[in-house]
């Protein structure tokens, strides 16, 4: 599968089923997180590897009741172990380092034949009491992995000529 295709066939899997993830596919979608590119490749990250089946239950409050939290046979959260740093663009660096990993590795996943969902809705200070996470160590993403039980349909995509300009902005 090349990159084209895995983004083409990439799902937010919301119904997964009871099969865990090998250990060896895990440790392939881990490495693609190391490899990952960082601003000034300073990797200033921590992915923590969620798999008990009693803390991703309490996954569920933080992630606003998303019960499928607790059926993904894993959940990875991505922290950042440096929020401050601003990149000269503008943006904190952390937002755009961890954005990039957690895609890699969605894609990763996707190519293995796992089912993934990135989670934007939970409350991080739920997340870092859950998994003793340290109150400096922010919480951007986290997304859950295993094997669909559903084959959602692909969901309509803008054309390019509403999202793409040539030399500079346009307002459509």
């Amino acid at each position: 599968m090349d990159v084209f295709e895995a983004v083409s066939k990439r799902r937010s899997i919301r119904k997964y089923k009871d099969t865990e993830v090998e250990d060896e596919k895990l440790q392939d979608i881990l490495e693609v997180a190391r490899i990952s590119p960082s601003a000034s490749n300073r990797q200033e990250w921590k992915f923590i590897v969620v798999k008990d089946q009693e803390t991703r239950e309490k996954l569920v409050e933080a992630a606003h009741g998303q019960q499928f939290v607790a059926e993904a046979p894993v959940t990875i959260v991505a922290c950042s172990t440096e929020s401050e740093r601003v990149m000269p663009c503008g943006q904190h660096a952390y937002t755009v380092d961890l954005s990039i990993a957690v895609s890699f590795m969605i894609l990763e996943a996707t190519e293995l034949g796992l089912g993934t969902c990135w989670l934007g809705a939970f409350d991080e200070e739920k997340v870092r009491n859950i998994l003793e996470i340290p109150e400096r160590i922010r919480v951007p993403a986290m997304f859950t992995i295993g094997y669909a039980d559903e084959s959602p349909h692909a969901r309509p995509r803008k054309h390019l000529d509403e999202i793409v300009s040539s030399e500079k902005y346009v307002t459509p």
